[in-house]
């Protein structure tokens, strides 16, 4: 554990000439992280499925921030056709891309299939950004002071990968929380193997992770609404409201993770206090199945796989 005060969003230092995309970012954690890095001078592209909400969080952070210079594009990471077709129009513009945050996500919902047939946590929380840093990593590599910020959750300790067995629910009964618990050590151990590439290859890009803690935001309402379940969604909400964070503070730790001039390819960083669950951003520690190296490589090359991508660092 890391011995700092830990960040909020006041230690954000100037981001002026910095451009990033935030998926996501329509709502929640990541629209708070758009505001953050808008206000401190970046631009800020807010990637995401409904660009009606999109509109609505951009309205609001020039409300904020006259004078922000923030975009909206369309993106639906269930949709490989949709993340290459966005990735296509990103490569095409002459602006830099500094920073690619991996910020959305779904949570234990139902069982759905992308429209590519993936189970859809995995599909949407890692395959999605998996294939969309891939097809956006010449542009990073090309951007002085590049970084790769993917969200994970302190459920990544619950997550075991099932590639060979049964990675999409096919062959066993659908259990929404191990899914969901399997995408977030996906994106750990994505980042690890990323950052362990990128000093291999010595390329000046870092690859980084944060979760937010427990931060109030409209997924955990939507997972029980999804779930159907009213017991779940009246617990949700005594959680948010007796022992959750605001989801602008849940999104220090990816704003540290995106803008810290000291941070490490490799790091990943929480809240730090109450387990993990609230206060400033500190870095914290994954677990080992995290920090396994074999299973990262394999990952890698599933997710080639799965979604015909290769990833060339």
């Amino acid at each position: 554990m890391s011995s700092d005060r830990g960040w909020t969003a006041d230690d954000v230092p100037s981001l002026t000439g910095r451009r990033y995309i935030v998926t996501g970012a329509n709502t929640g954690l990541g629209q708070e992280t758009a505001l953050v890095l808008a206000k401190k001078g970046g631009r800020v592209v807010i990637a995401c499925r409904n660009v009606e909400k999109g509109a609505a969080a951009r309205a609001r952070i020039v409300g904020e921030v006259p004078g922000a210079d923030v975009t909206v594009e369309k993106l639906d990471l269930a949709s490989l056709a949709s993340v290459r077709a966005f990735a296509a129009a990103e490569r095409e513009r002459p602006d830099p891309l500094h920073v690619l945050v991996n910020n959305a996500g779904i949570m234990a919902i139902p069982e759905m299939k992308t429209a590519d047939g993936f189970e859809m946590q995995i599909g949407t929380n890692h395959l999605g950004h998996f294939a969309l840093t891939a097809l956006l990593f010449p542009k990073l590599r090309a951007s002085e002071g590049a970084r790769v910020v993917t969200v994970s959750s302190t459920m990544h300790r619950a997550g075991r990968l099932a590639l060979y067995a049964d990675p999409f629910f096919e062959r066993s009964t659908y259990s929404r929380w191990p899914a969901y618990g399997q995408s977030k050590l996906a994106n750990l151990l994505f980042t690890l193997e990323l950052d362990r590439r990128l000093r291999r290859a010595t390329l000046p890009i870092l690859a980084v992770a944060a979760h937010p803690g427990y931060a109030a935001t409209e997924l955990q309402g939507r997972n029980a609404q999804l779930g159907g379940s009213a017991f779940e969604g009246w617990f949700m909400n005594i959680g948010n409201t007796i022992m959750a964070q605001p989801a602008a503070a849940g999104a220090w730790p990816t704003e540290r993770a995106a803008t810290d001039p000291a941070a490490e390819g490799g790091a990943y960083y929480g809240p730090r206090d109450l387990f993990e669950m609230r206060g400033p951003a500190i870095r914290v520690q994954p677990n080992d199945a995290a920090r396994d190296e074999r299973a990262a490589s394999e990952l890698w090359a599933w997710s080639e796989r799965a979604t015909s991508t290769t990833f060339e660092v």
